[in-house]
């Protein structure tokens, strides 16, 4: 039988690789995260016969690992984020999950995802790519707006990326905010919309006070080195458009095949109603 595991996170990842999953024929079973996953998942259920939703606390590595093997699931999928600092909150892991962390040297997202992902594969329950499913909504190369970076935004494209690639290897974060080729921002366990909003209000903060630093803002946003597809993959939609509209960047840089665009059209339309450049790059 096609069956697919499905570890929730938060947003509309789950739902997207949800419904194409469905639409390939598989019967999905939902692992929803409570810290995380929308509720709305439920009604998801509710309403096809082919979906069934547990819900387990992000510390609960055995009963997942019990879910999946009651189901017979023998492949599983992450799809959607998990908050890098839940980590460090008040959830309690269970001894399989404690014994996971304290095997550890770093605590990265690389580190304790690629451990998860080796627990369940010794329990017969391989972890495929994140983008199963939705190759479509992979970035292609090229500008995706109507209007291209302008010579500035290149600069800051290419000074980003080269920033962005260097703290992406140490597994900080995917995102830097750049204005005229200098570092306003980079993103930590905050997220990258916390990030470009930091980023805004450090220009704003500027306005008043000679600046060398123009007001436009790039946003860089990049895979890892040795981007693992099976968690973790860059994303981007209509939030991050939205954010940065309030923090006045004016250019979206992103890794053309390893990051997911989540509705294309409306990001597109909205990007160029704002005058936002969204680029997608490729690695030379």
């Amino acid at each position: 039988m096609n069956k697919l595991g499905l570890i929730a996170g938060n947003g509309r990842f789950p739902f997207l690789l949800l419904e194409a999953a469905r639409a390939h024929g598989a019967e999905v079973i939902v692992a929803a995260i409570k810290e995380e996953t929308d509720p709305e998942i439920e009604d998801r259920a509710k309403a096809d016969a082919g979906i069934r939703v547990y819900w387990l606390s992000l510390g609960e590595l055995s009963r997942l690992i019990d879910t999946f093997h009651k189901e017979g699931v023998t492949r599983a999928v992450m799809a959607g984020q998990v908050k890098h600092k839940q980590i460090f909150s008040s959830i309690r892991p269970d001894w399989r999950l404690a014994k996971l962390l304290l095997s550890l040297r770093t605590k990265n997202t690389d580190m304790l995802l690629g451990a998860v992902a080796k627990v369940l594969g010794d329990e017969g329950i391989e972890l495929v790519s994140s983008t199963s499913y939705l190759e479509p909504l992979l970035a292609q190369p090229g500008p995706l707006t109507a209007r291209a970076p302008n010579d500035q935004e290149q600069l800051d494209i290419a000074y980003g990326r080269e920033v962005g690639k260097a703290i992406a290897g140490y597994d900080i974060g995917q995102t830097v905010v750049v204005a005229s080729q200098a570092c306003v921002a980079i993103e930590a366990m905050e997220g990258t919309d916390a990030a470009i909003e930091r980023a805004g209000m450090i220009m704003q903060s500027l306005e008043d006070e000679a600046s060398t630093l123009k007001r436009s803002l790039t946003v860089v946003k990049v895979a890892k080195p040795k981007q693992d597809m099976r968690f973790d993959v860059p994303v981007v939609g209509m939030r991050t458009i939205e954010v940065m509209q309030h923090a006045g960047a004016t250019c979206l840089a992103i890794e053309a095949h390893r990051t997911l665009i989540f509705d294309r059209d409306k990001v597109v339309t909205t990007a160029d109603a704002a005058g936002i450049t969204i680029m997608s790059t490729e690695d030379r």
